[in-house]
């Protein structure tokens, strides 16, 4: 299945709502991956341009896009970006077909 790794910001009414009353958002987000029938490897949050990030198996990326869709929707949670991530196999496919695309690949400038 492929990996996604999606980054979020909370809003403000979210970051209050959860500071008066902690619950465990892991398990949210693990519930909504799990609908779209993938599963969840990572939720951490993090400081600087995004407040957090999770890291998905999902069956593609049409499920990818309704995760961020579904979350989005919700206004609770902004700054959704969502990115294919790729293992170290996939990273070697990746270069070895770029090789043979790039034989047959004529640019601008040639």
């Amino acid at each position: 299945m492929p990996r996604f790794i999606t980054f979020f910001s909370y809003s403000a009414a979210s970051a209050k709502a959860m500071i008066e009353h902690p619950t465990d958002r892991s398990a949210a987000a693990k519930a909504l991956v799990e609908s779209l029938g993938g599963t969840q490897e990572a939720f951490y949050w993090m400081q600087g341009k995004h407040d957090g990030f999770l890291i998905t198996n999902l069956p593609d990326g049409v499920a990818a896009a309704a995760l961020a869709a579904a979350v989005g929707a919700t206004g609770a949670v902004g700054g959704l970006e969502t990115h294919q991530i790729y293992d170290h196999d996939e990273q070697e496919a990746i270069v070895k077909r770029a090789a043979t695309a790039a034989k047959a690949y004529k640019p601008p400038t040639a």
